[in-house]
């Protein structure tokens, strides 16, 4: 049986390849943040009358927060007294569990013809 060899691809078609990449990665890591379905599920609980002892911020605390720009209590409540929804959807589960599955045949089926030429290849002889 003939050695299994890989296409040759050249050095465009690398270049090609990696911004196409690029581009996918950092799409699917910054999609999420701009349809909101990231990042901003936080919800400030105010409170009336805001001082730094009342958002528990201790001096050194208060200091960070004044060379931030937010020398009032109340301008930076909002982002003190912000917490994380962790509310949970299955549907999006699901999908995301459907698409990743997906992918994953998808590339299993794509790659099947080479998958078969390196297992031919390496285990024949082991029959």
């Amino acid at each position: 049986m003939a050695i299994y060899q890989p296409p040759k691809q050249g050095f465009v078609g690398q270049i090609v390849d990696v911004v196409v990449l690029l581009i996918l990665t950092i799409g699917a890591l910054y999609l999420p943040l701009y349809l909101g379905l990231a990042g901003a599920a936080k919800t400030p609980a105010p409170i009336a009358n805001p001082t730094w002892e009342a958002l528990n911020q201790n001096a050194g605390e208060q200091a960070q927060w004044q060379a931030l720009g937010y020398s009032d209590p109340a301008a930076a409540q909002d982002i003190i007294t912000a917490r994380f929804d962790y509310s949970f959807d299955w549907t999006a589960l699901i999908v995301m569990a459907v698409l990743v599955l997906g992918y994953f045949f998808l590339v299993v089926r794509l790659s099947d013809k080479e998958y078969r030429e390196v297992i031919a290849e390496r285990f024949a002889d082991r029959r």
